[in-house]
């Protein structure tokens, strides 16, 4: 007859476990290094010819700078205000840069940005779209400027390439929190 081994009843060890994983979470404290009463958090405030609000309702309707527009009508709208060619003033102020070789002086829109805003009740699909397009355009510039300056396709390029046109056209979209909007 075999010998029976006798076995540590561990039916209670997971119980054990989390009870003390529980104490170690509540008894361990973060230490927050607070912020010194004369630093100042700063608002850094947004010129509004440099802001381009794009905002989507519970409808999923689109609304550009106020005015209703179709999304397919919002890649070519954002990259004329990213590019702003003819130095509009309602669109972002250009600034001249020396980019070097093979680019020399070039005039660019640095202090862009693209506000995302939509409501709470916008299908899911509506923003992604939005958000598709505005990929769109800026992947649409830099490609325009690889082919202008390289004569090859943007992702053919060395990585130093890439990232000097990444500067020129850098990728500003802001997301606001969901609201209610309305329709």
């Amino acid at each position: 007859m075999a010998k029976k081994i006798p076995q540590i009843n561990a039916s209670s060890m997971a119980d054990i476990s989390f009870l003390l994983l529980i104490f170690f979470l509540v008894t361990t404290s973060m230490d927050v290094a607070p912020i010194p009463p004369d630093q100042k958090i700063e608002d850094k405030d947004i010129n509004k010819r440099n802001l381009l609000v794009v905002k989507i309702n519970s409808a999923n309707q689109l609304m550009v700078q106020g005015q209703l527009m179709d999304v397919k009508q919002l890649r070519e709208r954002a990259k004329e205000f990213i590019k702003n060619e003819n130095n509009a003033d309602y669109y972002p102020k250009l600034f001249e840069e020396d980019f070097g070789a093979p680019f020399g002086v070039v005039k660019y829109t640095k202090d862009h940005v693209i506000s995302v805003q939509n409501d709470v009740d916008t299908q899911y699909q509506a923003y992604l779209d939005v958000q598709n397009e505005l990929v769109a355009a800026y992947n649409e510039l830099r490609e325009e400027c690889a082919q202008k300056y390289f004569h090859k396709a943007y992702n053919e390029l060395e990585e130093d390439q890439q990232k000097q046109i990444q500067k020129i056209y850098p990728q500003k979209i802001s997301e606001a929190e969901p609201k209610n909007y309305g329709n």
